[in-house]
Order: structure tokens, then sequence, then C-alpha cells
């Protein structure tokens, strides 16, 4: 499908168990437009060198902020002097994400977490590790906006803001062919992670729950995804996601019958050991299930000795 809509998939290794990211490249309006980049790191360098020695590329579409998209973006900009373009909110999240004074006050969120100061620095730490992976910083020439419009291959994508996963996440939408570029807002195999991270939105995962009915009623057939492979029948998996999160968040309200902190109800949620990465992204996802019931009313919360708890009603 990728070569009938004159797209290519540039599939970058990830250092995680989340072992890739999928990359695409394609000609667009002015040249050649690449449409995210991986990590600022020497697997990146090496395969996107050969695009750059062959191709005018004038184009670099950043779907989000997260390293594995957006971390290459400063430097391919660099080497290609191509315009950059993402959502306004996301393009200003992540100058200042992974700068010292932000990890500092996360690092202040964590304490109120109920978690162990170590596993607070590790997981502060590990966050900060990323500061290398996503500089120099692209300088981001235009932002794209809902309804956007842009020429990528053979065929002309409108944007469509999906905020969850990031506050500013994209998707991009062919009408004429039902064709989805869902980005990581809808994946075939996993479900994205839908994090709160002490800034942005405060209820990611209701925002999530919004953007995949935005993408329901597109009834999109063909889905092209940034990690795994294409499939077809988006709203059958969007029905999976939602199922799958409903599940979750009845599992955390029996969690908080009583009084139980973000990082005790972490430990329920996710029984399987963990990296200090996959932690990061396990308390985050806790927080967002926890937050969506209280903006509910479905459970309380109460602040004591500088820990939240959380109790359902």
């Amino acid at each position: 499908m990728l070569e009938d809509i004159g797209v290519t998939q540039v599939t970058i290794p990830l250092p995680f168990r989340l072992n890739h990211v999928n990359c695409f490249f394609a000609e667009g309006s002015k040249g050649w437009t690449i449409i995210d980049t991986g990590l600022n790191n020497q697997v990146s360098r090496e395969i996107w060198k050969p695009y750059i020695d062959k191709y005018d590329i004038s184009t670099i579409i950043l779907t989000h902020l997260h390293p594995d998209h957006y971390g290459y973006g400063g430097t391919l900009q660099q080497l290609t002097n191509a315009d950059v373009w993402m959502t306004k909110v996301d393009d200003e999240a992540a100058r200042i994400f992974w700068e010292p004074e932000s990890l500092e006050k996360v690092k202040d969120h964590y304490h109120t977490c109920g978690l162990p100061k170590n596993v607070a620095v590790e997981l502060t730490n590990d966050e900060g590790s990323f500061n290398p992976r996503v500089k120099p910083y692209p300088k981001v020439g235009g932002h794209l906006e809902e309804g956007s419009k842009l020429v990528f291959g053979k065929n002309e994508y409108e944007v469509i803001f999906t905020p969850g996963h990031s506050d500013g996440l994209i998707c991009l939408y062919n009408k004429a062919n039902s064709i989805l570029f869902s980005t990581d807002h809808i994946l075939p195999k996993i479900t994205p992670n839908i994090s709160y991270w002490f800034r942005g939105i405060p209820n990611p995962l209701e925002a999530f729950f919004e953007s995949l009915g935005k993408i329901e009623s597109l009834e999109a057939e063909y889905v092209i995804p940034s990690h795994g492979k294409p499939f077809q029948n988006a709203n059958k998996r969007i029905a999976e996601l939602i199922s799958h999160h409903h599940d979750r968040l009845n599992e955390v309200y029996d969690y908080i019958q009583s009084p139980a902190t973000i990082y005790q109800v972490c430990k329920q949620l996710f029984t399987k050991p963990l990296t200090t990465h996959e932690t990061r992204f396990a308390i985050g996802e806790t927080i967002a299930h926890l937050e969506y019931l209280y903006s509910n009313n479905q459970c309380e919360k109460s602040f004591e000795n500088g820990i939240w708890y959380y109790e359902a009603i």
C-alpha cells in the first residue's frame, strides 16, 4: 500500500522494549518531505544519510514532541535547511520538557506520588537523559493546525488534531482513499501510552477518548501507524482501545476502595518487572486514570504529609 501511495517507510530502531519507530518519506509540493525522525543518535544519522545525500528535502513534519519522533529533527534541519512544522502546543512544550528547571519540578511531583526518594530521583534522571537525544531543538517555522492540508506522495492529507498521547499529537487523513496516518494515536498491537506528565492538559485520558471519537467518525479503512505494521479498519481497533481503558479504569477504581497513593495503585496495575524508563510511563498512565476518575466525580483526592491519596466515592 505504501508504494501505491508514493510513500517510503523509514523504520528506525530504538533502544527500548518498543524497539522501533516508523518514519515516512515522500515527495511533497516543494521537494521531499520527512514525517518524524527518530532519536538524535548515531543510528538515526546513518539511516537518514542516504536520503539527505540523494534528495532535496524541503519539509520536516514532526507529529509530536516525543523523542523517538522529534529527537533528530533539529539536526536533520541543520543538514537539509528544511522547514519544520509541528503543532504550537508541542513545539512550546518540547523546548522546556527536558530542561533542568522543568525536571526539578517533576522530581518534586514524583515525591507527591508516594515514590521512594531513590525511585523519584531515578525516574527524573531517566527523563533528563533524553536531553542530548532531542537537541539541537528544531527551529519550527510554521505550526500545524486542525484542517491544514499537505501533499505527501500521491495524495493530499488533512491534519487532524488528536491530543491524548501528547498534548499536540496529530494524525493525517486522506478522505478520497480512506487512508489514515495514525502516528501514535492508534497502534495495531499495543495501547498508546496515555500519561499525565505534571504539565500540560489535566485530563489526558479524557482528551484521548475525545480524539478517538473524532477519528471514529472518519471510518478510516487503511491505517498506517508509527509503531507496528499497517492494518485495516480503524474503528475496530478504536473499540478495542476504548474497551481496554475502561477495563483499566474499573481496575483502578477497585484499587482505591480505601485511600491509596499513586505509587501503590501503580504497583497493582503493573505487576511485571519494569525498567526505570517503563516505570516512568507506568506512573504517568496510573495518574491519567486516577485523574480521569477524579474529574468524573468517581473518586476524591487528599494531600496529606506531602503525598496525594485517592479514594473511590
